[in-house]
């Protein structure tokens, strides 16, 4: 039997996270994987069973990588807007950072391995915002709404403002780059937006 090489490991996820990104989930297979990470298709099959489970590892671990990080200095007592602020800044900087990572994750997240891969990364950081936004709530920092109507004030902004970072360019086309004062700005208004 053939044993693990982390290295290569490693290589085969960042080709398969590349190769999902530019084509699509339906797009890659197995072999063309092989052949584009310098392995043979045997390789693969050390490390997956298949290609639904390449995918559903990959998702798994980038959803965990990227609530770890949301979590980093956080803590469900702290104050609304401190607690949202360091919200903002941990995915900010996860998805300057991991920006082909953010759209593989997207491309998951809309795909029929959404439910699987949300299921089995996202129940820790479930738990720790609902207690965030109960205790906010019962402070009377925060309108009590919808997670729903929640999430698309509190974090919509950011990501638009993200997306355009990424992208380089506004949507009049004009070069952006995110800066400290218009993620603030943005920032205040969402706070406004939220709190009584």
């Amino acid at each position: 039997m053939r044993t693990r090489d982390t290295n290569k490991e490693e290589l085969v996820k960042q080709k398969a996270i590349e190769m999902m990104v530019k084509l699509g989930i339906e797009g890659f297979g197995m072999n063309r994987l092989a052949k584009e990470s310098g392995v043979s298709v045997a390789t693969l099959y050390i490390y997956y069973t298949d290609k639904e489970d390449l995918i559903k590892k990959i998702g798994i671990e980038i959803g965990q990588n990227f609530f770890n990080e949301m979590v980093k200095d956080f803590s469900p007592t702290m104050s609304f807007k401190d607690g949202l602020r360091k919200q903002w800044e941990n995915r900010a900087r996860f998805v300057i950072k991991y920006p082909l990572n953010v759209a593989c994750w997207e491309l998951l997240s809309h795909s029929s391995y959404r439910d699987y891969i949300m299921k089995e990364s996202l129940c820790d950081f479930k738990s720790i915002m609902t207690e965030f936004i109960k205790n906010s709530i019962d402070k009377k920092e925060l309108m009590p709404i919808s997670k729903e109507i929640f999430w698309s004030i509190a974090y919509g902004p950011l990501y638009s403002l993200l997306r355009f970072h990424n992208e380089g360019k506004s949507m009049a086309g004009t070069p952006f780059e995110l800066t400290k004062e218009a993620a603030e700005e943005a920032f205040e208004l969402v706070i406004k937006a939220l709190t009584p």
